[in-house]
């Protein structure tokens, strides 16, 4: 039962795929670290989809460290208070912003991203800096009561001032300028700031350039949220930061359960990156790591994050990750659910078994996921009827590549703690 994998769909037919530098570099991330993983994307992971290489938080920070932030930041800025590249940490840089940094990641055939907070930097509006292109000053854009409640970088702007607008105009034009290809925007969706999203997908709208737009960090966001969420953003996270612990991952079930059933071209409910392989080396939590979810917590995180159709953002150093780490992120037929799938949904949860289904594109095949969500060992049986599967079924099991015998009725399935199975049912005489 073994085929050819389809094509790979364009972007906006799929979830975004990449690495982000946070789980395992935090705020610390350097030119030669971002260029390593780029290299390695190109030649492991390309060819499977993963395209976007993102630099995370306090990119322009020359004294960042991990395990968190340094309260007044010494950001470094331009003139018109538009951040810049800390040379220290990116010495291509100088002068010149990310834009010889995303031209090598470009070179290699990948697209490049950054991380950016909401708002205006403190430095600025304390300096009185002028907002590009206006006859404004930060001090008289910025909303000072505005405040994110973990960084200190920035205050919020307020947009009944047209110099708001004006500075993320002029900030996302010098992005693209630089050849910024995806951003992801933090402190924008807990809580909820409608007007700072539409004035960012504004001014990259006014841009031009195909920008991506994700929204950081969604703990519990609304669906009531969605409309606005589509007109606005490519992705958006619907949790706080998940790390390598079985509970955060536990509870991503309930929460993609809800966003599933919207998942499609017009936007992607994010359940977070994916802090696999080796994570913490310079973090904001944990110390220097292997992920600390069992191999078989790694497979149950990752068919949930493809059978509900999540973007996927590799958290951990790709060069320095296990093979067996690798091997899962490049499984091209696990991969085929995430690019493929349709009407994706949690059908039955009794206890600890969670049963997951969805149908593919090409209006035959079907997709299964069985997860155990007990500490202990679990043997299953699972009516094939309760998956959308039919008597003479032809069964495959994505993670092993195994096809899997059934008496017409049951699928009969071993699962570790913490476990899950991801099939493919095609009809037989397919």
């Amino acid at each position: 039962m073994n085929r050819q994998p389809r094509p790979i769909p364009a972007h906006r037919a799929r979830p975004p795929m990449g690495w982000n530098s946070w789980d395992c570099y935090g705020t610390t991330v350097t030119e030669d670290e971002v260029l390593a993983n780029a290299q390695f994307m190109r030649d492991h992971l390309l060819a499977h989809g993963w395209d976007t290489v993102v630099v995370d938080g306090q990119w322009y920070e020359p004294t960042a460290r991990a395990h968190g932030y340094n309260p007044d930041a010494p950001v470094v800025m331009d003139a018109y208070g538009r951040q810049l590249p800390a040379p220290n940490r990116f010495p291509s840089a100088a002068g010149a912003g990310f834009a010889p940094l995303a031209q090598r990641v470009h070179d290699l055939g990948l697209r490049f991203g950054l991380h950016m907070m909401r708002g205006i930097p403190r430095r600025a509006v304390a300096a009185r800096l002028p907002v590009a292109g206006t006859g404004f000053t930060a001090d008289e854009i910025a909303d000072t009561d505005s405040l994110c409640p973990w960084n200190t970088d920035n205050y919020g702007l307020n947009h009944d001032h047209p110099g708001a607008q004006a500075y993320y105009d002029a900030q996302v034009a010098q992005f693209a300028e630089w050849g910024v290809d995806f951003i992801k925007a933090d402190d924008m969706l807990f809580p909820y700031h409608e007007r700072e999203i539409a004035a960012y997908a504004q001014a990259i709208a006014r841009t031009g350039r195909p920008i991506e737009l994700s929204l950081s960090p969604g703990t519990d966001v609304s669906l009531a949220r969605l409309d606005h969420l589509r007109e606005h953003a490519v992705m958006w996270r619907i949790c706080d930061d998940l790390w390598d612990r079985w509970e955060d991952v536990e509870t991503q079930f309930a929460r993609m359960a809800r966003w599933a059933p919207w998942q499609s071209e017009r936007g992607w409910a994010d359940a977070d990156m994916l802090p696999l392989g080796h994570i913490g080396i310079r973090a904001e939590r944990g110390e220097d790591r292997l992920c600390a979810l069992t191999y078989p917590e790694q497979v149950s995180l990752l068919t949930l994050w493809l059978v509900s159709r999540s973007p996927l953002m590799m958290g951990g150093d790709l060069p320095t990750s296990p093979k067996e780490t690798i091997e899962l992120l490049t499984n091209d037929e696990a991969l085929e659910v995430l690019w493929h799938s349709r009407d994706n949904r949690e059908v039955l949860r009794e206890r600890d078994l969670v049963l997951w289904t969805a149908g593919d594109t090409d209006g035959r095949t079907r997709y299964a996921a069985v997860f155990s969500l007990s500490d202990s060992p679990e043997r299953v049986t699972v009516p094939l009827g309760s998956v959308g599967a039919r008597p003479d079924d032809q069964v495959r099991e994505l993670w092993t590549h195994a096809d899997v015998p059934h008496d017409g009725r049951c699928l009969n399935i071993d699962l570790p703690t913490h476990g899950a199975a991801l099939y493919r049912l095609i009809p037989s005489a397919g």
